[in-house]
């Protein structure tokens, strides 16, 4: 990426906080006589000018201001954007709040994505831990019926899977013992992952007449031991909120980001691909998104811990979005959620 000099770097910087603030335009006028920057408005002009061939401004020819590219923002926030912490309030919603559920309960993720919505006026989404990472610990098999078996699956974060399965009937209760103490021997330590992937072969020496509860797990690998990044399950909130951002004054733009919270895989497999940095913090500006519907905005998100497995959080919103609040903003909510964990 281009280096700009210190005077390059400030008026850049200026102008994207500033249009960030407003959503407006930014001309050299109006910088000369709100920023600190002791410039005349044609040196002004100038750089700005020069910041236009360079691609990092661009301008629309009703307007004599500029805005933002996206190699704007990318150096904005690589290079210039300052830390900008939640304020007291911030925090005390966040933590009263979620201090109240279980940690390891559907309603935390729910909670939080209609915290994060409101305080931040974007789009948020939480997914559930990636259970696939998590290591089995134990496996409940509870026969409710002659023809129903409930099969329990306990991951040693806290997490667990429960799935209902129609068998055939007279399976005795012995028998349900000794498979279930079989399974939890030879799936002892292992992922969700390596289970589902080499389950055949550690059971190939079990006993024949155990072989129709074994064909149950055989034959719903998939739903049982699947890999959650393939199929997570992602709460949303802010819908609602986000419509106070200028951008989605417009029908138009509402309905095109509403309807992103519809497309499950174009968000799974987004945010399955965003590199992280040294923070564990993701941003993902404009084209830089792997899929066209996304290229009108930007994505900050950051992974949680729940015991040995990860979720994350997310914030979709327009390219114009307060970058640093909102990194602080994830940072902070992810370290609760993992606090709240024991992790």
């Amino acid at each position: 990426m281009s280096d700009l000099s210190y005077r390059e770097k400030v008026i850049l910087r200026c102008i994207i906080e500033e249009f960030i603030h407003t959503a407006n335009p930014i001309g050299s006028r109006y910088i000369s006589k709100t920023s600190d920057i002791k410039l005349s408005p044609a040196t002004i002009r100038n750089v700005m000018s020069d910041l236009e061939d360079l691609n990092f401004l661009t301008h629309n020819h009703t307007s004599g201001g500029r805005v933002p590219t996206d190699k704007g923002y990318r150096y904005f926030v690589n290079e210039l954007m300052e830390s900008e912490p939640l304020i007291q309030n911030e925090k005390d919603m966040l933590t009263a709040q979620l201090n109240e559920l279980e940690p390891v309960q559907d309603e935390i993720y729910k909670e939080v994505s209609r915290i994060l919505g409101r305080l931040s006026k974007e789009i948020s989404i939480v997914s559930q831990p990636y259970l696939s990472q998590g290591v089995f610990e134990r496996l409940e098999l509870v026969n409710l019926s002659s023809t129903k078996l409930l099969v329990v699956v306990s991951i040693k974060s806290g997490l667990m899977r429960t799935l209902l399965f129609d068998v055939e009937s007279g399976i005795s209760r012995d028998k349900i013992e000794r498979v279930t103490g079989i399974l939890n021997e030879k799936l002892s330590g292992l992922t969700l992952t390596e289970i589902r992937n080499t389950f055949i072969e550690r059971i190939k020496d079990i006993q024949s007449d155990s072989k129709e509860i074994l064909k149950v797990f055989i034959d719903s690998i998939d739903k049982i031991f699947q890999d959650e990044k393939e199929g997570m399950t992602l709460y949303f909130g802010g819908t609602t909120e986000i419509l106070a951002q200028p951008e989605f004054g417009d029908t138009q733009n509402y309905r095109n980001i509403i309807e992103l919270t519809d497309e499950k895989n174009i968000v799974v497999h987004v945010l399955n691909n965003m590199p992280a940095d040294q923070n564990g913090i993701s941003i993902s500006i404009g084209a830089e998104n792997k899929d066209d519907k996304l290229k009108d905005y930007s994505i900050v998100s950051s992974e949680y811990n729940v015991g040995d497995i990860k979720g994350r959080i997310a914030l979709i919103g327009p390219k114009r979005m307060n970058y640093s609040k909102m990194v602080s903003m994830l940072d902070f909510t992810s370290r609760i959620i993992t606090e709240r964990s024991g992790s």
